[in-house]
């Protein structure tokens, strides 16, 4: 069993940063792939980046965020990171955090994730 806890959601201004964590308040990240996801009212929910459990730890990203956020794990502390930067505001939206024990994939397949966050809401304004 796993359980997922996110934290670091706010309001920043367009051109700002965001550190997301999620932490597992229990199980352990050994051995799956993490991905954070993100839901607004008006699109289902995609996915944003996931990293591997692999030693190379591959990591794949949504086009709309290549080159400004960027995913890590530190599986000795059990917790996964989503560093955001230079924000829009289209990435106004609920962040959940994810796990599957299936490996990622580019296409982040929803239905392959058993394990999901509360969710933590970022804002961004214009």
């Amino acid at each position: 069993q796993l359980r997922l806890v996110e934290s670091g959601g706010g309001s920043v201004h367009s051109g700002g940063s965001l550190r997301l964590t999620c932490a597992a308040s229990e199980g352990t990240f050994r051995g799956y792939c993490m991905a954070w996801f993100r839901l607004t009212p008006e699109t289902r929910r995609e996915g944003v980046a996931s990293v591997d459990a692999g030693g190379s730890a591959t990591a794949y990203y949504a086009d709309s965020v290549k080159g400004r956020f960027t995913i890590s794990r530190d599986n000795a502390n059990n917790t996964l990171y989503l560093e955001m930067n230079n924000l829009k505001p289209e990435d106004t939206a609920m962040y959940y955090c994810a796990a599957t024990v299936w490996v990622c994939t580019p296409s982040f397949k929803e239905t392959n994730f058993a394990y999901w966050g509360q969710g933590t809401q970022v804002t961004v304004s214009s």
